[in-house]
Formats: C-alpha cells, sequence, structure tokens
C-alpha cells in the first residue's frame, strides 16, 4: 500500500533551506526590534492586545492572566511563560527605562526575585505606551492576518515615540544579537528636532543632544569614547559604575560607612551583596566589618559598615575590581531595517525614525482628507437639502417607498446615492434653524480641513513641522531628568597599590637575606629595659639585620654591600600576622649576586628632584646623589655608588641641600657637616671623605639632623641613650669628629646610630630576633629613654638574652 509520494532530496541542500528559513524565522518573528517601533513581535502583541481589550491608563486593571489568553489565544501562538515574561520585563521600572505596563501586584525586583502567577498579578497600559498606539485606527498601518487568518494584526505600531533608543532592546537571534541602551527621552526629542531642521549634521553634532545612555537603574558612565564609538560605528563598550558614597556614622564610634545608592543596569542586587560577603570571607577585601541591604520603598540602599583602620578608597577600588559594582554594557545596535537585519549607527535610527513618522503621518493625512471629502460631500447633499425644503419634503411625501424617494432626489436635484441616503435619514429635529446652522458651520469647517491636508500633503516640509510639533509635546508630557551620569574621566586600570590600603609595617631583613612586614599594631608599647617580643623566629646563625617602618604603597629601596640598589614596592613584601614567621628570601624578590648582601634599607613615597641620597660606607666615604635619578630602578638594579676596594655601602639617607648630616662609628665617634659640603655627584660615581678615624673602626650610622631632635645610641649589649642634636658642633666632612658614646666591656660596641624625636618610639631588634617597641621619650624617665651627655655610657634599653646581642633599630613615627 503506497503511503504517500517519496522524491529523493540532497541531504546538504535540504538541511542549508531549513536551517535558513528557522533562523529567518527566529530573526524577523522573535529575537530583534524593528527599527520603527523599537518592539520585537511578542511586544507589539501585548500592546496590541491590551488595546482592543480597552485597557487604557485611566481604566481599572484587569488579571494578567486575561491577557496573556488573549495574546495567546488571538496572535501569538507559542508558550504563556514567553507571553507573560515579555509582559512583566515592560512592567519592571529597573529593566525598562520608560515602562509600557503599568502592573499591579508582584512583578518581580532587582534582586531577580520571580514576579508572582499571572493568576495574581494584574495590569493596563501606561499612558506612554497609548502614545505607540495612537492612530492606528486611521490606515496608519499595515495589516497582516494572524496565525490562523481569522483575524488581523499590525505589523507595526505607528508610535510617536522613538521606542528603539527610548527603552532599547536585547535579543539573541541565530547567528547574531543585539543589545540597545536605554536613552533619556528628552535628549532624544532634542536630537531629533535638531536632524530634522539640519539634515547633514555630525554625529558630533548630535552628541551634543543625547549624552550617552540612560539606564533606568542609575549608575556613573566612566569615560565617552566608548559612548562616541558606538553611537558611530554601532558596536561599543561603555563601563557602568555604582553610585557610592562614604559617609561617617555616629554609632559605633564614628566608623566610616560606604552607601551604595544605585547600581549598573542589569545587576541583581542579591547577588552581589553574596559576593561581596563572600570576598570578605576570603580575605580578599580588608576592612569591612558588615554589609547590610538597607532597601526599602523609598530606593536602593546597599551599606557596608568599614572597620576602624578600613581604607574606604582603597575597598571601593576593590571591590570595583572584583564585582559588579563596576560592569561593562555592550552595544550592539543591531535591528531589523526594511524586514532585514542590520547595524545601524545613532544618526541612522534617528533618521529612520523620522523617515516612518513621515510615513504615518502622511498616511494619517491622506486617510483623515478622504474621511473629510465624504462628510464634505454628504454635508454639500444636506446644504441642497436645506436649501430646497418644502419641494423636497412634498418629493418624499409623494413617493411610494424610500427606493422610489432616493432616485427621485438623484434624478431631480442632481445628487449622489450616498447624499440622497443622507436627505433620507436626516431626523426631524435636525430641520430646527439651529440645527441648520450647525450644518453649515459644520461644512465649513470641513472645508478647512481639507485645504490644510491637501496643503500639508502637498508640503513635505510641513510634514516633518508637524513631527517637531509632536517631539516637543512628547517631552514636555513626559520629558524627565537624566539618571545615569557621565563622567569625563574613563575608565582607570587599578594597579596593584590602587588595591591595597595605606597601612604601616615593620619590615625586617636578616643577616641570611629573609624579608618580611608585619603590622606595626602587631607590637603593643613596652617601657625600656623590658624583654621585648620575638619579630621572627630565626635560623641557627641568622640574625636580625634591619627595621624599618614603611606604609604599604612606599618604595623599598635595598643597597648592597656592592654598592647596588634596588627597589620594590612595600606591598610587594610577603606580609605575615605572626611576628615569628621566618619571612621570604630576598633573593625572591630581587636578583642579589651570591656574596652580595643588603646593607642598607630605606623607604620613599616620592621621588623629588630636590631631594637627595645620602650613602655612606663602612670606611668613612659619603656620597650624594639627586633621589630622582633612582625613579625608574630596572629589575636587575642600578648601581647606586662606586666603592673603593675593600669598602662597604652601610647606609643611606634621604636630605635636601640646607640639611646636615651625621656619621657615627662603631667605637663611638661621629662627625657633624652640612649636606652642602658634599658635592652632588653622578648615579654611578664614587664618594668623598666623609670621616676620619683607626684602622679597628667603622661608620655604623648615618642620618640627618634637626637642631631641636636628639640623636640615639644603641649598643651590641643592649645600652643606649639620647643626646641633644645641639651637643654636637658642625664641622666640615673629613674630619675624625667628636665622642658620641663611651664605649666600655659591658656596654659592646655602638650598633646603630639614629636622629629622633621625642614622640617618635623605635623598635629594637636582637640578632635572635626578639624586637621591643619603646616610646623615645616619656614625662616618666623609668619608660623612656635618658637624655644624656655625648660622652657617657646610657642606660639599658633592652636586655638581650646572654647569647644574644642587640644588632639594629628602627623608627616607628
Amino acid at each position: 500500500m503506497v503511503i504517500g509520494k517519496t522524491r529523493p532530496v540532497n541531504i546538504e541542500e535540504e538541511m542549508k533551506n531549513s536551517y535558513l528559513n528557522y533562523a529567518m524565522s527566529v530573526i524577523v518573528s522573535r529575537a530583534l526590534p524593528d527599527v520603527r517601533d523599537g518592539l520585537k513581535p511578542v511586544h507589539r502583541r501585548i500592546l496590541y492586545a491590551m488595546s482592543e481589550l480597552g485597557m487604557r491608563f485611566n481604566t481599572p486593571y484587569k488579571k494578567s492572566a486575561r491577557i496573556v489568553g488573549e495574546v495567546l489565544g488571538k496572535y501569538h501562538p507559542h508558550g504563556d511563560t514567553s507571553v507573560y515574561d515579555a509582559m512583566v520585563r515592560m512592567a519592571q521600572p529597573f529593566s525598562m527605562r520608560y515602562p509600557l505596563v503599568d502592573g499591579q501586584g508582584n512583578f518581580g525586583s532587582v534582586d531577580a526575585d520571580p514576579p508572582a502567577a499571572m493568576r495574581y498579578t494584574e495590569a493596563r497600559l501606561t499612558r506612554l505606551a497609548e502614545e505607540m498606539l495612537v492612530d492606528i485606527d486611521k490606515d496608519t498601518v499595515d495589516f497582516m492576518p494572524n496565525f490562523d487568518a481569522s483575524l488581523s494584526e499590525p505589523v507595526v505600531l505607528p508610535s510617536r515615540l522613538p521606542n528603539l533608543l527610548m527603552n532599547g532592546s536585547a535579543g539573541i537571534a541565530v547567528g547574531m544579537a543585539t543589545n540597545i541602551p536605554p536613552h533619556n527621552l528628552g535628549e532624544l526629542c532634542d536630537a531629533i528636532t535638531h536632524l530634522i531642521d539640519n539634515p547633514d549634521c555630525s554625529m558630533d553634532d548630535l552628541l551634543n543632544f543625547v549624552k550617552g545612555p540612560d539606564f533606568p537603574t542609575g549608575g556613573i558612565i566612566l569615560g565617552r569614547d566608548g559612548i562616541r564609538s558606538a553611537y558611530a560605528s554601532g558596536h561599543g563598550k561603555v563601563v557602568i559604575r555604582a553610585r557610592a558614597h562614604i559617609v561617617d556614622t555616629q554609632e559605633a564610634g564614628s566608623r566610616r560607612q560606604i552607601i551604595i545608592t544605585e547600581l549598573p543596569y542589569q545587576v541583581n542586587k542579591a547577588e552581589l551583596v553574596g559576593r561581596i560577603a563572600m570576598l570578605v570571607r576570603e580575605k580578599k577585601v580588608t576592612g569591612i566589618a558588615e554589609i547590610r541591604d538597607e532597601s526599602d520603598r523609598q530606593g536602593l540602599r546597599i551599606a557596608i559598615d568599614l572597620k576602624r583602620d578600613g581604607q574606604p578608597q582603597q575597598i571601593l577600588n576593590n571591590l570595583h575590581k572584583h564585582t559588579n559594582l563596576q560592569d561593562s554594557f555592550f552595544i550592539n545596535m543591531l535591528a531589523l531595517v526594511d524586514g532585514k537585519p542590520q547595524v545601524i549607527n545613532l544618526k541612522e535610527a534617528l533618521k529612520l525614525y523620522v523617515d516612518f513618522r513621515q510615513v504615518v503621518i502622511t498616511r494619517r493625512s491622506k486617510f483623515e482628507l478622504k474621511a473629510a471629502k465624504e462628510r464634505a460631500h454628504i454635508l454639500e447633499g444636506l446644504k441642497i437639502a436645506l436649501d430646497n425644503l418644502d419641494a423636497i419634503i412634498n418629493l418624499i411625501r409623494k413617493a411610494e417607498n424610500a427606493d422610489t424617494a432616493r432616485r427621485e432626489l438623484q434624478s431631480r436635484f442632481g445628487l449622489s446615492q450616498i447624499q440622497a441616503q443622507a436627505i433620507l435619514d436626516l431626523q426631524l429635529r435636525r430641520l430646527a434653524g439651529l440645527e441648520r446652522q450647525k450644518i453649515l458651520d459644520e461644512y465649513a469647517e470641513v472645508l478647512k480641513q481639507i485645504s490644510y491636508l491637501e496643503d500639508l500633503l502637498a508640503n513635505p516640509r510641513k510634514i516633518l513641522l508637524l513631527i517637531k510639533s509632536d517631539l516637543g509635546e512628547i517631552r514636555t508630557r513626559y520629558g524627565d531628568v537624566r539618571r545615569t551620569e557621565i563622567q569625563a574621566q574613563g575608565v582607570i586600570e587599578f594597579r596593584e597599590e590602587d588595591l591595597i590600603p595605606h597601612q604601616s609595617m615593620v619590615v625586617t631583613i636578616t643577616e641570611r637575606g629573609f624579608i618580611k612586614r608585619v603590622p606595626t599594631e602587631v607590637y603593643r608599647l613596652q617601657h625600656r629595659a623590658g624583654r621585648g617580643k620575638s619579630i621572627i623566629t630565626t635560623r641557627e646563625e641568622d640574625a636580625v639585620r634591619f627595621v624599618m617602618v614603611a606604609d604599604t604603597h612606599d618604595s623599598v629601596l635595598l643597597f648592597t654591600n656592592r654598592g647596588r640598589i634596588f627597589s620594590i614596592r612595600c606591598h610587594e613584601v610577603p606580609c605575615d600576622l605572626s611576628r615569628t614567621a621566618k619571612g621570604l628570601a630576598i633573593i625572591n624578590l630581587v636578583p642579589v649576586a651570591e656574596n652580595e648582601k643588603i646593607t642598607a634599607m630605606l623607604s620613599l613615597s616620592e621621588f623629588r628632584e630636590d631631594t637627595s641620597l645620602i650613602m655612606a660606607t663602612g670606611g668613612g666615604e659619603i656620597k650624594r646623589t639627586s633621589v630622582s635619578d633612582f625613579a625608574a630602578v630596572r629589575s636587575s638594579g642600578l648601581l647606586a655608588m662606586d666603592l673603593p676596594k675593600g669598602d662597604e655601602l652601610i647606609g643611606a639617607v634621604l636630605a635636601k641641600e640646607e640639611d646636615n648630616i651625621i656619621l657615627i662609628t662603631n667605637c663611638g665617634q661621629s662627625i657633624h657637616f652640612p649636606v652642602a659640603d658634599i658635592r652632588l655627584s653622578q648615579r654611578a660615581s664614587g664618594g668623598v671623605k666623609g670621616i676620619s678615624f683607626k684602622d679597628d673602626d667603622r661608620v655604623v650610622g648615618l642620618d640627618v639632623t634637626c637642631p631641636s631632635h636628639f640623636v640615639l645610641v644603641v649598643t651590641e649589649g643592649g645600652y643606649g641613650k639620647l643626646t641633644r642634636v645641639e651637643e654636637y658642633p658642625l664641622q666640615h666632612r673629613g674630619g675624625s669628629g667628636v665622642l658620641t658614646f663611651k664605649v666600655v666591656d659591658k656596654t659592646g660596641p655602638v650598633v646603630a646610630g639614629r636622629v629622633v624625636d621625642r614622640e617618635h618610639q623605635v623598635m629594637i631588634a636582637t640578632a635572635e630576633g626578639v624586637v621591643i617597641r619603646t616610646p623615645v621619650g616619656t614625662d616618666d624617665e623609668e619608660k623612656g629613654i635618658v637624655v644624656m651627655g655625648r660622652s657617657t655610657q646610657g642606660v639599658i634599653v633592652i636586655r638581650p638574652d646572654e647569647n644574644d646581642r642587640v644588632v639594629t633599630f628602627g623608627m616607628v613615627v
């Protein structure tokens, strides 16, 4: 039995044709908006169905289920979910810049909460949506049969609004996608008006009116380059940042808060809050004490409470980098133009809207002209009847029936069938004097309307003026202020230090070359002569050599015994919250040679030309170089000072031309002289004589002096003292200097000397890694370091263990 006919087909051609048919169906009938009304078919059908149901902005709400059923049954034979979701989106003020559906009930939230079922919610058209449908009954657009050819639906709505740009659109078709951002209606009206007046205007001219996208959720667009690119080519990217404010709270000890009031478009608030909380738990973002979602009916509000030491700007920078507080919106202005997908720029979109409105107004005018002429024709017949009233009444009375009367009227008074029928249909009350005058007045008005419409159709420029008038009315009625701010400054790529808060750190380096940093607050203040706290667990035969306090954003300059300099950022040094952690081998940060070691460490916040770098060697030489010469130190290091054979670099400080320098030796000698005595030399040159001493002595300290400050000297045995700077006479460099500490067996040799203020604190370190943090001076001499003369032995400032010794100290300012 033969069931049907069969025919051979090429499978490749069949697949190709079938796929193309499917692709075009999705592109034209589902995914892409029409450039004329900015709507996809499902949205257009929803609005038209609601209009047919009489659901105006001033009528009662109707159940959403009824609307969805109407759309499904008459125009859109797909799933009810697709229709309801599309209607819900048109009602969401956070999705649509200008909602077209007025929803009542739960229509979802910015947290991506789903809307209530359609049986619970109600809706009607907004007043703005009615502008999309105005004059649809005046032959302004074409209609086509619905899916079963039982009804007709509009191919496009006559939209008085530039909806494609006003509300934007997003959709994914087959092999293409569109993503058009929403814009401010007032700006669009101004731009279209300018385009009508200046058809040859440039893109820059239009950008004076359309500043950029205007998202319903507000936010801040960073830079104009992405906007210009998108408007010129149809493709581009804009970066949107949340609006955040840093405020001081009066509660909880005046802590600071970050308050977020606006989010980038289409960012899920609940997911954002969860993401921030996760970053805090994973310690990728520090300084946050608590995060709360305080949003209510008044608007969006996310409160981020900071810790006392939290730095708001660095925290915000971190959140911008790691969360959707800063997001990108990729623009692809793809729409259907004459039924074909096409990428358009801003000017083309506006021009196509104007062209469409010209067509709509022309078709409306022709429709109204036709209706006016038909009415004028009837009124002319009625006028003839009024002029021959008695004769027409007698004719009608004598006629056998209506058909006879109509034929007699046509033949005797030269009337058309339509005019004759109108006379027969005329009610007797219209024969009253006032009613007769109304007919004459109406005839005069209809003649004026005909004249106006004929003139309008004959002059396209007047149609453009009418479009401008409509836009002015729309702008006045519906225009509002811009929600999205546009900043001229573009996106700044965050450097690593932008994400790191400013924090005071203790940086240590050991004899064996291990480096680490620890927050200064780890070390509580102690009195002098205490045992201190262990700063590091050193390996056998290792010892702490340098202790320095620096900010996390400072540059750390490392000087080697060979006169080379390396530069790293403080935050690049491994951070250990444990005081006793060993740290990282410095070879992992800078390429120190096998027989080379770090002999000086310096922190610097900026490289100023008026600041000099003073370097000293153990052999008593000193050199002065502008610090700006070291602003860009390559990773392999630079030569900072050409050293004599057998000599080593021991220290470096920053100084100005008017400052004075002091050098302190191992045997307790010192020399004090002006910086100006040292000539400014090139980076790779050698030094000059700074101090003269015996063969068994060497320089251990170098610093800049201040008249009101003190010289702090610490010995290997834990002794130290303060001496007023004014007790050190200014001398010429190169001399043997004066005594600064009386070295005896119990004190041991001097290991370090610095100039300090009474407000400073010092951190004294031993070879075994024990550190004491103590004030330089207090009102109680038992708690501070004693001020004594130059030739004295000092007092105990730290008690090292029997097999331990003091190696250095650093300052906490």
